[in-house]
């Protein structure tokens, strides 16, 4: 017990909160992004395209208001307070969603994507300022926070598996509720431990405070609005989310292109072309919340060892895959590179592309194999598939973040990790182009859609191994890049996932 007791005593004052907070607080959004498709299309009746546009922006509006909320936390709210208040309007989301209508769904997804936008920055800064700068606990502290948010998929996913099955959609909504709302009364009774440490806003003069504090609740107020008529009018939204991607990279490349510094110019081509990479992965990932559960909700054998596997569960082969390898692979690598093993970045993008592609053509071969009297494909297909998937996306992800921090300089390291969060919201956008590219054909038998399955998957699994084929043929193009002289090479970026 007294080790036990040394040990607590060492962990910095409320990272062990926020290790509960994120897992409650990650409850909502499990429910919602597995369960919106089905949700709209079941209950709603809303058209495939309809419902896979709707998926499309929550991931774009979720990821791409991260980088703003990051700048309003500390600056006009103390991360805490945005944190609740992001968590507040995630509540109210939730319960207009739990009515059951299809209006008060489009006021639910507005006020649940502008808290979940604004607030997600609000715990990693409040673990952050738990730590000095050197200390060496951060990384552990952050694999914990990030365990945390696992737990927190693993149970809204299992929940929301098991009121699919029933049908009852309201109850499903009030649990993501509930579930919002313990995050909020943790962060109230950690009040005190949780307070920001060395932020803007701190600095502030009392009138300076208040000013701040009334514009930063105007933002989070009016922001809402603007979501819920940018979701009326899905098409032109994505046409401006694209827009808005396309000019930002445009100018990265402008501003590469004329950087003085030759060596930080080397690096900052490596991070465009990685980033080409990184969205061709990330927009075939997150076909698996809309295509893909669409997909196995209608033409996959659920029955596993006698259990109906819900469309929601599939999401969890992801998060135990994550859990369990994460720290196997990173094991394997230090081992590899023990053994004068070349493990880098760019090996690492080019083998995770490969990895999604291949996920991608074990459905096709699931199909080719399907039962001939009902049409579906045996579970071990998809189930390899994610697990193919996720295997990259242990390669990709944390490399991804990482890596910025190497290659960017670091007047612009805001705006290029900034950049790099925004790719994942336009993958959302392109990852429902993509699915809407999957017939409408609700009631359809499973014989109606395999042809067409079979071929779209094999173009996507192998258009994306030619992706990273490509990458692999680069890669001594791009070590010279970032191994200039002038520089250390970026390598031995452990596998340690981060959010996405």
């Amino acid at each position: 017990m007294s080790s036990l007791k040394a040990r607590l005593d060492k962990i910095p004052e409320g990272s062990a909160a926020l290790f509960f907070i994120q897992m409650f607080s990650t409850l909502g959004y499990a429910v919602l992004q597995t369960s919106l498709v089905l949700y709209a299309t079941k209950h709603l009746h809303f058209t495939d395209n309809l419902a896979l546009s709707l998926m499309s922006l929550f991931g774009a509006f979720n990821y791409g208001l991260h980088l703003f909320g990051g700048y309003l936390g500390g600056r006009f709210l103390s991360n805490r307070n945005l944190f609740v208040g992001g968590m507040a309007l995630q509540v109210l989301g939730c319960g207009l969603i739990a009515t059951g209508s299809g209006a008060m769904l489009y006021w639910g997804l507005s006020l649940f994507l502008t808290g979940s936008g604004l607030n997600v920055t609000c715990i990693n800064m409040m673990l952050t300022q738990r730590f000095t700068p050197d200390d060496p606990r951060r990384e552990g502290a952050f694999l914990w926070n990030y365990a945390g948010m696992n737990v927190g998929f693993f149970i809204g996913i299992l929940v929301a598996g098991l009121y699919n099955e029933s049908g009852r959609w309201g109850p499903l909504f009030t649990f993501a509720t509930l579930g919002n709302l313990i995050a909020i009364v943790l962060a109230v009774w950690y009040w005190r431990v949780l307070k920001d440490r060395e932020t803007p806003l701190l600095h502030a003069t009392p009138d300076e405070f208040r000013k701040r504090g009334l514009a930063g609740l105007a933002i989070l107020v009016g922001l809402v609005p603007v979501v819920w008529t940018l979701l009326q009018h899905p098409d032109s939204t994505t046409i401006v989310v694209e827009v808005i991607c396309a000019l930002v990279f445009l100018l990265l490349g402008w501003v590469t292109l004329n950087h003085p510094d030759r060596r930080e110019r080397r690096n900052m081509w490596a991070y465009l072309v990685l980033a080409v990479g990184s969205l061709v992965f990330w927009s075939l990932y997150q076909i698996q919340p809309s295509g893909l559960t669409l997909f196995f909700d209608r033409n996959v054998d659920p029955m596993v060892f006698g259990i109906q596997i819900q469309p929601q569960w599939v999401q969890n082969i992801n998060t135990v895959v994550i859990v369990l390898c994460g720290p196997m692979l990173a094991s394997l690598f230090a081992s590899l590179r023990e053994r004068g093993w070349r493990i880098d970045v760019p090996k690492q993008f080019a083998t995770a592309l490969v990895l999604m592609g291949l996920g991608y053509l074990a459905l096709p071969a699931g199909i080719a194999l399907a039962d001939p009297v009902t049409g579906r494909s045996a579970f071990f297909w998809i189930f390899l598939s994610y697990v193919l998937q996720s295997l990259g996306e242990l390669l990709i992800s944390p490399v991804g973040y990482a890596m910025i921090g190497k290659l960017a300089p670091h007047k612009y390291q805001g705006v290029m990790m900034g950049a790099w969060m925004l790719l994942t919201g336009l993958a959302s956008v392109f990852a429902g182009q993509l699915s809407k590219w999957i017939p409408s054909a609700q009631g359809a038998a499973p014989q109606a859609t395999n042809t067409f399955y079979a071929m779209l998957f094999g173009r996507l699994g192998w258009g994306t191994v030619a992706v990273g084929v490509a990458l692999a043929l680069l890669i001594p193009f791009l070590r010279r890049l970032i191994s200039d002289k002038d520089t250390p090479e970026v390598d031995e970026l452990a596998p340690a996932v981060m959010p996405h």
